[in-house]
């Protein structure tokens, strides 16, 4: 999922200036848009909607994970903590997308996450 979430958001630069240009010619047909002002302002809301950051503590996590599982010492709390950060991951991921394939994925992510939770309540 992570890596679908990684494809996904590296369009996001090019969507939103799109996305920007639309709703301008939408609002305002006669108006003629700058491009280097259309440019900053895409700029800006790719920057607002940058997702690089989660997706690199959800690979830390997901790996933290791997090790969590296949160690022989109970690791119950230690997946109750990890479930938590990858929960707040996962909701960032979500409020920062503004694209539906993107929400999808960290929806997806945060019922994934919840299993785990449950599996970590039964391990303590």
């Amino acid at each position: 999922m992570i890596t679908a979430a990684r494809v996904t958001a590296a369009a996001a630069p090019a969507a939103a200036l799109d996305r920007i240009r639309q709703r301008l010619e939408s609002l305002a047909p006669e108006l003629k848009i700058d491009p280097q002002r259309l440019a900053q302002e895409a700029a800006i809301a790719a920057t607002r909607a940058d997702v690089q950051e989660e997706l690199e503590r959800l690979s830390a996590h997901a790996a933290e994970l791997r090790s969590l599982i296949t160690k022989p010492e109970p690791a119950g709390r230690r997946l109750d903590f990890l479930s938590q950060e990858l929960t707040r991951e996962a909701n960032t991921l979500c409020s920062k997308s503004s694209d539906l394939e993107l929400t999808r994925i960290g929806l997806d992510l945060k019922t994934v996450v919840d299993q785990i939770k449950e599996q970590a309540a039964n391990v303590e």
